[in-house]
């Protein structure tokens, strides 16, 4: 037996992408956080934040749901499993793999006065801190 699941807090890179799937079941939504890990730096003795970037994608009607709630700066929290993808480059014939989340749960760690949101019509349906989705 086996568990694969992860839990991740932070912000929000770049504006999510969001595609619709072929079968018009909802949509595809992929976008990255930046997540920080503090280490001690054995030159100088300080502790400084080395930032990890995580891939995240987001299916269904969830994807739907967030594509006009999520935003570059947000601070999240996700919860989901990993998931391993591999294929074959064209242009260089090499084998290829990238981990990223599978996106379960997302809750907004942003207080709605602080985001920094685009104008936008949903801006008016935003959720208040905590919210999960």
């Amino acid at each position: 037996m086996s568990i694969n699941v992860v839990t991740l807090s932070g912000n929000l890179t770049r504006d999510p992408e969001f595609r619709m799937a072929k079968s018009g079941d909802g949509g595809v939504l992929t976008f990255s956080i930046a997540v920080n890990e503090r280490r001690q730096n054995p030159q100088t003795n300080q502790w400084e934040d080395v930032p990890a970037f995580v891939d995240c994608v987001v299916f269904g009607k969830r994807a739907t749901a967030l594509a006009n709630i999520l935003h570059k700066g947000l601070k999240v929290s996700i919860s989901g499993k990993l998931r391993m993808s591999q294929w074959q480059d064209k242009a260089t014939g090499k084998n290829r793999s990238k981990l990223d989340v599978v996106v379960n749960e997302c809750e907004f760690m942003t207080a709605r006065e602080q985001q920094a949101a685009p104008q936008q019509p949903m801006q008016q349906a935003m959720p208040q801190q905590g919210y999960y989705m």
